[in-house]
């Protein structure tokens, strides 16, 4: 009776430092999170990545629907008129240039049906991302996979800003290299240790911290080539969280025609963060 008396005290402790509030604002995440991956022109939607060569290329998906033509950076549309394709609901029946996802526009979106497709630029290289909304990964579907909630890996950190803004080489999973931007570090504390990771400004965007990081769960219980995050940049007295239940799947977890960022050396992380989004494991 006493030890039961004991386990009883254990667990009604536990559930008085749980945050209702706290944990109803990550299941609104999560429920966010699962809408966009399971949107029509989500990652679990891309079907191909064709990449172009100088000149001529005839589009691989819609098939028979004509050619795109590369020249010093300038991507150009050739449709076959009769293949049905548009931009923003009209017909393409005429050459049209096509802008890239590094224009501050973003990119033009040609579509036919349930397929869609834009040009995409890495490092000095362009290539069309296909999307289908009737792919299988996206129509079979089996959802996520998370750790339980837990307050302990909502982390205050202290940003220590460089002197001025540097560039970070990171390097994607087809190996090819870009510089982002970053303005500093953000410090924490895990167990009485101290660590650092460095968040990247994503186009430039001061506005935006995106971290992508690896810890000691990669390729067991997490996606082995990294997870990632947002962080708000920190406030007047230079602190911010690093929430890693908000931690989740890069693209390249649910296709392979995604070309994501891995974490650059000072972001893989010697320790288990039991938190956030899991490995797909279907």
């Amino acid at each position: 009776m006493k030890r039961l008396t004991i386990v009883a005290l254990f667990v009604l402790m536990s559930c008085q430092h749980r945050d209702p509030a706290y944990e109803k604002s990550i299941m609104e995440w999560r429920a966010n999170r699962l809408k966009s991956l399971t949107s029509e022109t989500s990652w679990l939607s891309l079907v191909g990545l064709q990449w172009l060569a100088p000149g001529d290329n005839a589009i691989s998906n819609p098939p028979d629907s004509g050619k795109v033509v590369l020249d010093n950076g300038r991507v150009t549309l050739v449709p076959n008129p009769a293949a049905g394709l548009q931009i923003n609901g009209a017909p393409v029946t005429a050459p049209v240039e096509l802008r890239s996802d590094a224009d501050p526009a973003g990119p033009t979106i040609v579509q036919k049906g349930s397929v869609r497709f834009n040009v995409i630029k890495r490092s000095d290289k362009y290539a069309l991302r296909i999307k289908d909304a009737n792919s299988p990964a996206r129509t079979g579907f089996k959802g996520l996979d998370y750790f339980p909630i837990d307050e302990k890996w909502r982390i205050q950190a202290r940003f220590e800003k460089y002197p001025t803004m540097h560039k970070v080489p990171i390097t994607n999973v087809l190996g090819m290299t870009g510089d982002e931007l970053s303005s500093g570090e953000l410090v924490f504390d895990v167990d009485g240790h101290t660590y650092r990771i460095q968040p990247i400004h994503e186009d430039g965007d001061l506005k935006v911290w995106f971290v992508i990081f690896k810890d000691a769960t990669a390729g067991k219980e997490t996606y082995g080539a990294a997870r990632y995050l947002y962080v708000d940049p920190p406030g007047p007295d230079g602190t911010t969280y690093i929430d890693f239940n908000k931690a989740y799947n890069p693209p390249c977890a649910f296709t392979h025609f995604a070309t994501c960022p891995l974490p650059p050396p000072q972001n893989k992380l010697p320790f288990r963060i039991e938190a956030g989004e899991k490995k797909y494991g279907h």
